[in-house]
């Protein structure tokens, strides 16, 4: 299955960065990558189950290469997959978002994954990311 996301990892985690075309995906993938994620897709990633798990690889014809608006089409390490753990739907920063959202998760190839709401570029959204990543929510999901 191929969607129209970037993907990073951190710590061995996928994330898959959705939105349409100009929402951000690139510019927090890039900010993630900075402070220590590693790249799998920029822009479209391609989706597959392996032994009962969803990961996320990029197609070969954009494997490693990452584009930063306003310099350009760059190279870049990259890892040829991860585990898919949490699907980010990005939103523009005026958009107003529940401030304790229920857990949602989102099916793909009928897996579940943990779904967020997060505005692209705010300053703290990768923060959160990682938080989400990391910690479990007080209702107990995790």
């Amino acid at each position: 299955m191929l969607i129209n996301a970037t993907c990073v990892a951190i710590e061995n985690k996928g994330v898959l960065i959705v939105g349409p075309a100009g929402a951000g995906k690139s510019d927090l993938a890039l900010r993630l990558i900075d402070q220590g994620a590693q790249l799998v897709a920029d822009d479209q990633t391609e989706l597959k189950i392996e032994k009962t798990e969803l990961f996320a690889t990029a197609p070969p014809s954009i494997k490693g290469l990452f584009e930063v608006r306003y310099v350009g089409l760059m190279e870049m390490p990259r890892i040829p997959k991860a585990r898919v753990a949490l699907y980010i739907e990005l939103t523009l920063l005026h958009e107003k978002l529940e401030r304790l959202p229920e857990y949602e998760d989102m099916f793909l190839l009928e897996k579940p994954v943990r779904r967020l709401k997060l505005p692209a570029f705010a300053g703290s959204t990768p923060a959160k990311i990682r938080a989400a990543l990391h910690y479990p929510l007080a209702t107990g999901k995790e």
